[in-house]
């Protein structure tokens, strides 16, 4: 090690380097993890229907590994079965790149289905 020395002449050592097995880990909130997740759902749907609710998540992550909730809106008709599989690639992918967890499950509800709107306003 080298020894450095301050401007009052005192000298300072540098901290010994502490092996990976002894350091602490980063914890990354569940907030944080679910608010990925539903900018993930987002990005995947893409635009939502006019009078759409943004989607939402919910996440449990225990050690490594998240378990993930997406509650969306989806305009009608489309094809829910593929757009849920989008979120669930889009949200697993996203997860597991930018918070460095397994995802072992995104479960995806859709909570309501917007129907196209006449230009007066009205469904039809």
């Amino acid at each position: 090690m080298t020894a450095v020395t301050t401007g009052t002449g005192a000298v300072r050592h540098p901290p010994a380097r502490v092996p990976p097995g002894e350091r602490g880990a980063t914890r990354i909130a569940d907030r944080v993890v679910a608010k990925v997740a539903a900018q993930a759902a987002r990005e995947a749907l893409g635009p939502p229907p006019a009078d759409a609710g943004a989607p939402h998540a919910t996440v449990v992550v225990h050690h490594d590994t998240a378990r993930i909730r997406v509650d969306l809106e989806l305009g009608y008709p489309c094809d829910i079965g593929a757009r849920c599989a989008a979120v669930r690639r889009q949200v697993t992918e996203r997860v597991g790149t930018l918070v460095n967890l397994t995802v072992s499950e995104v479960a995806v509800r859709v909570e309501r289905l917007h129907p196209p709107t006449a230009a007066g306003g009205r469904t039809r």
